[in-house]
């Protein structure tokens, strides 16, 4: 045994997945080797919380509750992790006071031992009701400081410098904190700051410390290894499958890194490297939520937009469905600046969804043409208080019209707010008064019901629902005779290719049918240059649309979350007339001509495309 080894907090069945395959791992892909991950003696498990709540609602059609209790009957003899937003739990907003109590509650009826609990803005405003739940509800109270910087990229400067966060780590300790960990969700903290870093808060803090970093800038690897030997207790880490890019360190190396040293963590190599194999054999079901642009495993431009692993995938997600991946590097130089308008938020979830989603609105439809909800209640004070002011102008922009007024609050946010959980069990009590599915429906009053539904067998599951990570067998359609024929020769417009395939080359001859000819170049120049991908066309038309009639079109992809007007309403250009959520935000859109509403095309809850039809108006 070493002297000191180092605790590994395992985070393959939550954080791993969320950062590389956009949280899409299914319960049924994690059984058969959480047993023996709960054999291994890892310090815990992050089985829950931040993004799988809402990704198993919405997308995979499976109960969160009913997931943590097969980890709680697996997994018996490891401490259970989740991922806490504060007062914003597992969703993307302040919820009432009495709903945070009720979730706590829940989860540590239901299986959690550690609550790691932080809020995107430092603020203890955010934290305290949390904190003081989980205390009262006897688990682990895990306090996280999320690590961030400007833009020199290190640790330091006039505002994320030692003193904030040894001063954030003193307050949540008062707190009652058990622990604090230091979450450095973008992968910006270097080695020797993490040296510096750890050594203060290890010779000010009487609680262990963990370290929470992720791979996307390439020093994750190197900055645990500096944390462990300026005394970190603990480190995240997650098998080598789902490692690295955008994720945590993997275990493995570590593990050998470490052996035959004063901080040996003792776990099992060989035994890691048996489920790591397992892994191999599931992930390739997900291929799709693995595409991304980039070939390199690392991104060192993470250093200037620090968008955290997480929010990479989603954002690479977004823009594709809205056919603007070309657009991604003009948005990644985009965040840098709306993130310093909006006062330096530590980008973690809400606050890098809000500063993701904006600088994307801010690309594709000018600056602050489009703020979205999440963002004027944000500049309104409702998520706290920012580490910097907010630029004035943009302040004025985004409250302009705002429905709770033009001049932000300066109290607690959770102090402004009614509670919810009566109102969410009457909202479902046609369908369920299980305590689980009441938090569904009050986290997430649009998607939950939907999943509630299917749930309950109110409504199909839809089929994309169904088959994600999933082999669906397919019936070849039956084969038709061949008539015999002659095989043609190649016309003069036929092309030689090489084609590569798993390292082999294949040389095929490629020719258009019916003699088509190829782009022709201009004269003198060189051939034109086709697009890879034709663009989306975005539909001018409706069958309900007259000759006079404007159509509206949706800007992006999203869901429908709620018209603000009814058919037959006199509206103006510009007016509010619609709310879709894109990227986890709410955005309200204004009618794009004046006149009658002649009819409101979709239903609340549908999923739209870009250049969907979302109402006609007749002028």
């Amino acid at each position: 045994m070493a002297d000191n080894p180092v605790k590994i907090s395992d985070t393959t069945f939550r954080d791993a997945h969320q950062s590389l395959i956009a949280t899409r791992l299914r319960i049924e892909d994690m059984e058969p080797i959480a047993a023996e991950m709960d054999s291994m003696g890892f310090y815990s498990m992050e089985v829950w919380g931040g993004a799988t709540f809402d990704v198993t609602t919405r997308f995979l059609g499976e109960d969160p509750w009913e997931r943590l209790r097969t980890f709680r009957k697996l997994i018996p003899n490891t401490k259970l992790s989740m991922l806490l937003r504060g007062q914003s739990l597992v969703g993307y907003r302040a919820y009432a006071d009495d709903v945070v109590h009720a979730f706590v509650q829940h989860s540590a009826e239901t299986g959690i031992d550690i609550f790691r609990v932080f809020d995107a803005l430092n603020d203890v405003w955010n934290l305290e009701t949390a904190a003081a739940e989980v205390v009262k509800s006897g688990k682990h109270l895990q306090m996280a400081i999320c690590y961030s910087v400007t833009e020199s990229g290190r640790l330091g400067g006039d505002i994320f410098n030692l003193d904030y966060f040894l001063g954030k780590a003193r307050q949540f300790v008062e707190l009652g904190a058990d622990s604090i960990a230091i979450k450095d969700m973008a992968g910006l903290l270097a080695p020797y700051d993490a040296f510096e870093l750890v050594t203060a808060l290890k010779a000010e803090l009487k609680v262990p410390l963990q370290l929470h970093t992720h791979y996307t800038s390439g020093m994750a690897s190197m900055t645990a290894l500096k944390a462990i030997e300026a005394g970190v207790d603990i480190v995240d880490a997650c098998l080598s499958p789902l490692a690295l890019r955008t994720s945590q360190p993997a275990v493995e190396p570590l593990v050998v890194t470490l052996r035959d040293t004063e901080r040996d963590s003792g776990l099992d190599f060989d035994k890691l490297v048996k489920m790591s194999d397992y892994l191999e054999t599931a992930l390739p079901r997900y291929k799709s939520f693995m595409e991304s642009p980039r070939a390199a495993v690392i991104d060192p431009r993470v250093l200037k937009h620090q968008i955290p692993g997480g929010m990479t995938s989603n954002l690479v997600s977004q823009l594709r469905e809205a056919d603007a991946l070309d657009r991604l590097d003009d948005v990644l130089s985009e965040i840098p600046k709306t993130r310093k308008d909006l006062g330096y938020p530590p980008l973690v979830t809400p606050t890098s969804q809000m500063v993701g989603s904006q600088s994307v609105s801010n690309v594709l439809f000018g600056r602050y043409k489009m703020v979205s909800g999440q963002v004027k209640d944000y500049v309104y004070g409702l998520y706290g208080r920012p580490p910097a002011p907010i630029e004035s102008e943009v302040m004025q922009t985004a409250l302009k019209d705002y429905e709770k007024g033009q001049t932000p609050i300066s109290e607690k946010p959770s102090a402004t707010l009614e509670p919810e959980m009566d109102r969410a069990r009457d909202a479902v009590k046609d369908i369920s008064s299980d305590t689980g599915d009441v938090l569904i429906y009050a986290l997430y009053p649009t998607t939950g019901l939907k999943f509630l539904h299917i749930k309950h067998g109110q409504e199909e599951m839809p089929e994309d629902m169904k088959n994600v990570g999933r082999v669906t067998p397919t019936t070849p359609a039956p084969q038709k005779q061949a008539a015999v024929q002659e095989t043609p020769a190649a016309s003069e417009f036929a092309r030689t290719f090489n084609v590569f395939v798993d390292g082999e080359r294949f040389e095929v001859v490629v020719d258009p049918v019916g003699g088509e000819e190829r782009p022709q170049a201009p004269q003198g120049g060189k051939p034109a240059k086709q697009s890879e991908k034709p663009k989306q066309k975005v539909k001018t038309s409706h069958p309900d649309a007259g000759p006079d009639d404007v159509v509206m079109p949706a800007p992006m992809p999203g869901l429908l979350l709620r018209y603000l007007v009814e058919e037959g309403a006199a509206v103006n250009t510009g007016d509010s007339l619609v709310v879709m959520e894109a990227m986890k935000m709410e955005n309200t859109l204004p009618a794009t001509a004046s006149g009658t509403v002649k009819k409101l095309t979709l239903v609340a809850g549908a999923s739209v495309k870009k250049g969907d039809v979302l109402a006609i108006i007749t002028p």
